[in-house]
């Protein structure tokens, strides 16, 4: 399978996992009426709108939903352009996790003009910030993306060649 329909599939699993699990927590699971519903003595479902980007940054934007979905699907669309041009398999999955996080949070906002979280890591008072399936991908394509290019030498990112030659009879 070529890279760019690698990246493309991952990107579309990822879109429907982070869409699926939303659904549920929104429709099936009315986690709205029940937030918090502790799991494990560090982690609870909870229900937060975050009508930022990462922490809840910016959120008191007017039309902030229009202005993260536009970069959103921007920055998809470069990634879909770069993913034409990768070489590795590592690289094209981890930009198909970034693509597929980024567009599942892009229509949340269009749908509710915010984000819907919903994992929450915790040690007693002290809560992490809710999160959800795409925050998680993109951040994980990040940091393979990251990780790939820093340890790995250009030539060890490079896929290996092919011989061209014949070898010579002697």
């Amino acid at each position: 399978m070529n890279k760019l329909k690698l990246g493309l599939w991952v990107a579309a699993l990822i879109f429907a996992l982070d869409q699926g699990h939303k659904w549920y927590m929104i429709s099936v699971l009315d986690i709205a009426d029940k937030s918090p519903i502790l799991l494990l003595p560090f982690f609870s479902l909870v229900m937060v709108w975050n009508p930022g980007i990462s922490f809840g940054m910016f959120g008191g934007l007017d039309y902030s939903h229009y202005i993260f979905t536009g970069l959103a699907v921007a920055i998809s669309g470069f990634l879909v352009f770069w993913l034409r041009s990768v070489t590795q398999t590592v690289s094209a999955t981890a930009i198909g996790f970034i693509i597929g996080g980024a567009l599942g949070n892009a229509v949340d906002r269009l749908r509710f003009g915010a984000v819907a979280d919903f994992l929450d890591f915790h040690v007693g008072m002290h809560h992490w910030p809710a999160f959800n399936i795409a925050d998680a991908s993109i951040f994980t394509g990040a940091v393979i993306l990251c990780i790939h290019s820093i340890w790995f030498t250009e030539e060890e990112r490079k896929p290996a060649k092919k011989a061209t030659k014949k070898p010579k009879k002697q």
